[in-house]
């Protein structure tokens, strides 16, 4: 880092200066600061008398503010514009700021001066988000050890900083797996079925290599294309295999960073540090902070809702089976069948396919009727502003506006490259929050991994792609709209895990409505409305196989849950035997033995996720009861629109989820609109 240059990440003025910020900067701008505040917080504690809350925790959320402002671009670019400079920066900050947190979670003299606030007089006197971010204090002092003698807060530092480690090797080996592999085909007849479009870009990406024929990555998008249309069926095998043991001991890169061990480390390590903290396993300790109550009590839910929707997924296979047999002549499937053949049945029955609607959607037609939407539902409006200080040149910068006052900022960026990880994803660049001088607005970054436009032709989404941008935007909204001025309690802060969902998932609904699908819906070349038969084969086949997906999901629930109860007991075997004995009791699909999707599962080892990725079906059965009440006064009713924007969005963690949708609803939740919007009610025996 030169001298003569201020370190950007120490700015304390206006937003990222992402050109300007090099792996150099990092390591000094996190250390200072955490000396910093560190200092800060000695000096406060120091001369304390009576706690309250302008004397204590006002000054630490203006310590903790400027920290998360300093790391939130550098995990942002760790995540969109990777290289291995940044990432063993990124690492190092990583390991330096679990620590202090880990320090600050223990630190019994900073614990008793928030009890002592949390049980005075001066309580009562402070307003309900004040309050929530006390009593979620507390309960994050304790599990974070606060109560544990030195040697065992010791040990427990020492697992927080490992599984830090971990949890990034297992992301970072995900990534560097999935980038080494690549196909290329030379033979032209291989790529029958694909859409013009994917064999125009690995033309492209052929070029570029300077190699003939045409080269496939194994990102997503390219995958997915793949599975569902290359009539080619060792091309479907070759990336099943590939895509489902990325990251094994046999996946692409033969071992080379194969995730197990990362794995198994975790599980050992989240265990331990459960039963530090006086639970029974981490699943308790997963739950301490979120809506449900118990391990068990999540269990029953899923496997209520997996019975329900097993029959249902047996007939669909069933029907999938039945027709290839009769229609190729096919006389079983295997599993790099089941999309490609699900997707002609579909076609067949529906006659259409997210690849013919995929002229109908593109992206910038797409974002203006989603901006529209979010205008008509909630009053506020999203404008594109102008900023040099951007990662990459696909990368946009918007601002929210009510009644033409800035509210909220946020930054998008939408394709899938190299260097940047896989999937779509809501991160805070910051929180809103006020102090006694400025109301800080929330600003947001908003990820995906869509195809990239290529020449003239725009980046052209599936429907599944327009209801990513959707889920991603809830989120988005979840953040950028709240009206909470505590940062521990704004946006989603503060959010219980298994509710923070729900308006992501709410706003799907949404892609769904004929309205909408008009709104968002015009071919990129004629610019002609999408016809309105379309229109009513797709509203026909939304719930085509959605129990095989249901069951799937609940598959990934159930794995997840039973693994963080059974990890280390004497009846648990392996992984790979659970993950094994959840399929023949929930799915209908069984993979082969060489599978080895948890390998992968960033959610729970790389992710937030961990005994709790049932939270997708948990703020499901939220997210469609509340959608329900859109059904019954009307799409874009204005009070309704309101309601849930006061009841939900606006509020952030600072009042319990349940609360929040009791008052939006004004009774508590119902699974039925799940299983109606999935059209599983009426599955029969």
């Amino acid at each position: 880092m030169s001298n003569f240059l201020p370190n950007p990440l120490l700015s304390t003025a206006g937003l990222p200066a992402f050109s300007l910020i090099q792996p150099e900067h990092i390591n000094p701008a996190i250390n200072t600061l955490i000396a910093e505040n560190t200092q800060h917080l000695a000096d406060l504690l120091q001369k304390i008398q009576q706690p309250s809350w302008d004397n204590l925790v006002a000054p630490l959320e203006d310590a903790d503010d400027r920290l998360n402002k300093a790391f939130a671009p550098v995990s942002h670019l760790n995540s969109v514009k990777n290289n291995p400079q940044l990432r063993d920066a990124y690492n190092e900050a990583l390991q330096a700021l679990t620590a202090y947190h880990t320090q600050l979670g223990q630190n019994n003299a900073l614990y008793q001066a928030y009890h002592q606030l949390a049980t005075n007089a001066e309580f009562t006197t402070l307003n309900p988000a004040q309050q929530k971010t006390l009593e979620h204090t507390l309960r994050d002092f304790r599990l974070a050890g606060v109560d544990l003698p030195e040697e065992k807060k010791n040990r427990f530092a020492e697992i927080k900083s490992r599984l830090s480690q971990l949890s990034s090797l297992f992301a970072n080996q995900v990534l560097d797996a999935t980038q080494s592999f690549s196909h290329t085909v030379t033979d032209e007849t291989e790529l029958k079925g694909l859409p013009a479009l994917l064999i125009q870009q690995a033309k492209h990406s052929a070029e570029q290599k300077n190699i003939p024929g045409w080269v496939f990555s194994l990102d997503a998008p390219v995958y997915l294309q793949i599975m569902q249309h290359a009539e080619h069926a060792p091309l479907r095998q070759l990336f099943y295999t590939a895509f489902m043991t990325k990251a094994s001991d046999q996946g692409p890169g033969a071992g080379q960073w194969n995730n197990q061990p990362v794995m198994e480390e975790i599980l050992q390590l989240r265990l331990e540090m459960a039963q530090l903290l006086g639970f029974a396993h981490y699943a308790d300790y997963s739950l301490a902070c979120k809506m449900a109550q118990s391990p068990q009590q999540v269990l029953d839910f899923l496997y209520q809702l997996a019975e329900q929707s097993r029959a249902m997924a047996e007939q669909e296979l069933h029907e999938l089976t039945q027709w290839t047999h009769e229609t190729y002549s096919k006389q079983s499937l295997d599993v790099w069948d089941v999309p490609y053949y699900s997707e002609r049945l579909k076609e067949a029955r529906y006659s259409i396919s997210q690849e013919l609607l995929r002229e109908y959607f593109p992206l910038p037609r797409v974002l203006n009727g989603l901006f529209n939407t979010i205008k008509q539902l909630f009053s506020v409006e999203i404008k594109p502003l102008e900023s040099t200080e951007l990662w990459h040149p696909d990368a946009q910068f918007f601002g929210v506006y009510k009644e033409g006052v800035l509210i909220a900022q946020c930054y998008l960026d939408l394709y899938a490259r190299e260097g940047k990880k896989g999937g779509a994803w809501m991160g805070q660049c910051q929180v809103r929050r006020r102090t006694q001088n400025i109301l800080q607005l929330p600003v947001a970054f908003l990820v995906c991994n869509f195809s990239a436009p290529v020449g003239d032709t725009p980046s052209l989404l599936t429907h599944q792609e327009v209801t990513t941008l959707f889920h991603e935007f809830g989120h988005g909204l979840h953040h950028m709209l709240s009206q909470i001025d505590v940062a521990a309690v704004s946006g989603i802060n503060g959010v219980a895990w298994d509710a923070v969902e729900l308006p992501s998932q709410f706003l799907e609904n949404f892609c769904w409505q004929k309205p909408v699908l008009q709104e968002l819906s015009s071919h990129y070349k004629t610019g002609a409305p999408l016809p309105d038969e379309w229109l009513d084969k797709m509203l026909a086949a939304k719930n085509f196989q959605s129990a095989i997906m249901m069951l799937r999901q609940l598959e990934f629930a159930i794995f997840d849950m039973r693994l963080h109860i059974e990890y280390g007991s004497a009846e648990f075997i392996s992984v790979q035997t659970l993950i094994d004995e959840v399929r023949r009791q929930v799915a209908v699909i069984i993979p082969p033995n060489f599978n080895r999707f948890q390998l992968s599962f960033t959610h729970i080892f790389a992710g937030g996720y961990a005994a709790g990725y049932y939270s997708y079906k948990w703020a499901e059965v939220l997210s469609c009861d509340a959608f329900a009440a859109f059904e019954e006064t009307g799409l874009f009713n204005p009070q309704t629109g309101a309601k849930f924007l006061h009841s939900i969005l606006e509020r952030g963690g600072a009042v319990d989820a349940m609360d929040c949708f009791i008052d939006f609803r004004g009774r508590p939740p119902s699974i039925d609109a799940l299983l109606r919007h999935s059209g599983i009610n009426h599955a029969k025996p």
